[in-house]
């Protein structure tokens, strides 16, 4: 840690935050060249929209992680960021090298996107608990970014994302409403 810091917060607080904020951004390295590595080799059925997707969200996961090592710099820390210390720290599994069709890369960065969504919402949990509202409004931020991600790669399981979802109630659609109310006004 860096002692130049002047941000408003106990030094025990900064220094929780700064390694939350390095596995953090070990995830986000890791995610980065995870999901790189899925838009390198998809093969198969819907390959372009695929591969477009994956860039995308490795796009985001490059960002994230630039967004934590400026936050943990803001707090006095010293950012962690090479890929061998995020291969160290991240919290992520390995990548399934044995994912070649679209739908294994699908499930792989289903799974991984998930768990670096999990890893946010505990940041969000320890900024707030140690009252720091701006690392909380980053990871707010990058946790909505993520679950968007997550949506478009769960949109892509030919069905399987619905698994315990159930069918909104009569009324629950637009569609469900409209009728509703035609049947009352006869």
């Amino acid at each position: 840690m860096y002692s130049t810091s002047h941000v408003n917060l106990p030094q025990d607080a900064r220094e929780e935050l700064i390694d939350m904020l390095n596995t953090l951004l070990a995830n986000a390295v890791d995610l980065h060249w995870q999901v790189k590595q899925a838009h390198w080799n998809i093969r198969g059925t819907h390959f372009y929209s695929r591969h477009l997707l994956f860039d995308e969200v490795a796009k985001h996961a490059r960002k994230h992680a630039d967004s934590y090592a400026e936050r943990a710099g803001a707090l006095g820390g010293y950012a962690q960021g090479t890929i061998r210390l995020a291969s160290n720290n991240s919290q992520l599994p390995e990548y399934d090298l044995q994912a070649v069709d679209g739908e294994a890369h699908i499930r792989a960065l289903v799974e991984r996107v998930g768990r670096y969504a999990a890893s946010l919402r505990d940041g969000i949990t320890k900024s707030d608990e140690v009252n720091d509202p701006v690392t909380a409004d980053i990871l707010t931020q990058t946790l909505g970014e993520t679950e968007e991600d997550l949506w478009f790669l769960e949109s892509h399981l030919n069905g399987d994302a619905r698994v315990g979802v159930t069918t909104p109630p009569r009324g629950g659609t637009r569609r469900g409403r409209a009728e509703d109310i035609s049947q009352a006004a006869t």
